[in-house]
């Protein structure tokens, strides 16, 4: 009777899409037992990349943690709209983020804001492969590395990439500032309160992502998606790119 008042007060709502939340469901999911998938990118090409060591350092993070890890190496990767979604760079990065259950983006800060080869990455990323959304609740942790004094505007800048891409964003960061001084000759990132702040971040990332990758697709069930019928979900999907 409760839902009954409560949908009349909502003359809008159609019921037979209207669903009460399912809390059982929500709360005790069927639990995956393969490790966490992570895929990490990083924004710099130089044979001396702190981005990449980053990442190299928070995959060895995340493989301790119980994690299988990826990296995508940027190199080649073309820029968007000019090559086809069929070059054999794009096919790769696209095939990562679809094995994935969650990211670690690291991009140093350039002029102010992530780098080209960062943002570049992220744009050859769709928002829709067929209708499905190879980003979406999928778990994600931002760092950033540069050269001089602290700053966060690139992991700013990731952040609110990470919410167009429909992605969860964890509440920690790592923001690394004279990355040059913190890494040994082996590329091995040094003991300090910025390594410790790194591990914090992929422990939440992990925590996160076991969390919610077994919930993924009730968290993403939506009262104005099952309105639509498959065929006009797919044509509202898969417009051509912008």
């Amino acid at each position: 009777m409760k839902r009954d008042t409560a949908l009349s007060e909502t003359p809008n709502l159609d019921p037979s899409h209207f669903h009460p939340i399912d809390a059982e469901r929500l709360l005790d999911p069927a639990r995956s037992t393969h490790a966490p998938r992570i895929l990490l990118l990083y924004g710099s090409l130089r044979d001396r990349s702190y981005s990449r060591l980053m990442t190299e350092e928070a995959a060895r993070i995340l493989t301790s943690l119980g994690a299988e890890t990826r990296s995508f190496n940027p190199s080649g990767l073309p820029l968007p709209d000019d090559a086809e979604a069929d070059h054999p760079k794009v096919q790769e990065l696209r095939d990562l983020v679809t094995w994935s259950e969650g990211m670690v983006w690291c991009s140093p800060e350039r002029h102010g804001a992530m780098t080209g080869i960062m943002k570049t990455q992220i744009d050859w990323i769709p928002l829709s492969l067929g209708g499905v959304r190879p980003t979406q609740g999928k778990t994600l942790a931002v760092m950033q590395v540069s050269g001089g004094s602290q700053s966060f505007n690139a992991v700013n800048q990731l952040r609110i990439l990470g919410r167009w891409m429909r992605l969860l964003t964890i509440p920690n960061q790592s923001s690394t500032p004279k990355a040059f001084l913190e890494f040994d000759d082996a590329g091995r990132m040094n003991p300090s309160p910025f390594y410790d702040r790194v591990v914090d971040v992929m422990e939440e990332l992990m925590k996160f992502t076991l969390l919610t990758r077994d919930n993924k697709p009730y968290l993403l069930d939506r009262y104005s998606e099952r309105k639509e019928s498959a065929a006009e979900l797919s044509r509202r999907v898969n417009q051509k790119a912008i």
